[in-house]
């Protein structure tokens, strides 16, 4: 408490953050209950009934609840995957590079896209991706090969996304890593040099050991986000004919709670997808713990 008051004047700077949060995030939360009720506009959220679970018993029996279901834990699992490796394989190639000039245009190239919003990126991918005048169809097309249907057919609409998702993430996924790798100690490469290691031998046993508790850390908190697999970016990109392998648990909420005005049913959804994704990031981090890893806490 003594420290505390010594600092007071810094914790003040926290101060507008707080309130930020608070309004914003913690007074919403009592618009739960929504989920709970058949709500209606005119009644309020205190004059509409009490229903129980009646909303969550519907979404278990749902088979379009189970399909968005079942295409947002692929998607994110993809995600986690790819998107993940590609900020880690970015990182530790840009580590190797000895040349300065080139690797800070590398690095500024690779992060551009992270400043672009979806609603940009999907503008450029619809262009480029287009079965008539795109230019990789284009490309397709003057090697002898048939145009394809990226974004409307749905063999290619999952993959698409993830590259998509990979060209815009990766530059700015690699800051972290590239940031604990630049804290290992030079010395330790100088060890293993002299021990005979070669490059992939210093990555495999110097380079990724030494950044594990990162990679840890930063594996938390992309499963916690497993529930969220990107709603602007599919939302810009998807269509009816996608749906079947492109409707997540986001965009499902959207159409319930915002177009068909089925406020009650949407947030009993929504509110399933935060419990699973606070259940992942509390089984992670003990389970990181466990096995002698840094977790959050």
């Amino acid at each position: 408490m003594k420290e505390c008051r010594k600092s007071k004047v810094l914790f003040l700077f926290l101060l507008p953050a707080v309130v930020w949060y608070f309004v914003f995030y913690y007074i919403p939360m009592y618009g739960i209950t929504i989920a709970f009720k058949d709500f209606q506009i005119m009644d309020g959220i205190l004059g509409s009934p009490w229903v129980g679970f009646d909303h969550f018993s519907s979404m278990f029996n749902s088979p379009e609840f189970t399909r968005v279901l079942r295409n947002t834990l692929v998607i994110s699992g993809l995600k986690l995957i790819f998107v993940s490796a590609s900020g880690i394989v970015l990182a530790i190639a840009l580590n190797e590079l000895f040349h300065e000039k080139f690797k800070r245009i590398v690095q500024t190239i690779s992060y551009l896209p992270h400043f672009l919003s979806w609603v940009i990126i999907g503008s450029l991918m619809i262009e480029l991706l287009s079965p008539v005048s795109g230019l990789v169809n284009n490309v397709i097309k003057a090697l002898g090969g048939k145009e394809i249907y990226f974004l409307a057919d749905p063999d290619w609409f999952v993959p698409t996304i993830i590259l998509s998702d990979i060209w815009q993430s990766i530059g700015w996924g690699s800051i972290i890593y590239l940031a604990a790798i630049t804290g290992v100690d030079p010395q330790i490469y100088e060890a293993a040099t002299i021990d005979g290691a070669g490059r992939f031998t210093k990555i495999w046993r110097v380079t990724l050991p030494a950044i594990s508790n990162v990679i840890i850390i930063m594996m938390i908190f992309n499963i916690g986000n497993l529930m969220n697999a990107g709603f602007d970016q599919i939302f810009n990109l998807y269509n009816p004919r996608v749906y079947e392998v492109a409707d997540i648990i986001d965009t499902y909420v959207y159409r319930l709670g915002l177009v068909q005005m089925d406020y009650s049913f949407s947030t009993a959804v929504g509110l399933f997808k935060n419990a699973i994704g606070l259940t992942l990031v509390l089984l992670v981090n003990r389970l990181a713990n466990r096995f002698g890893q840094t977790g959050l806490w």
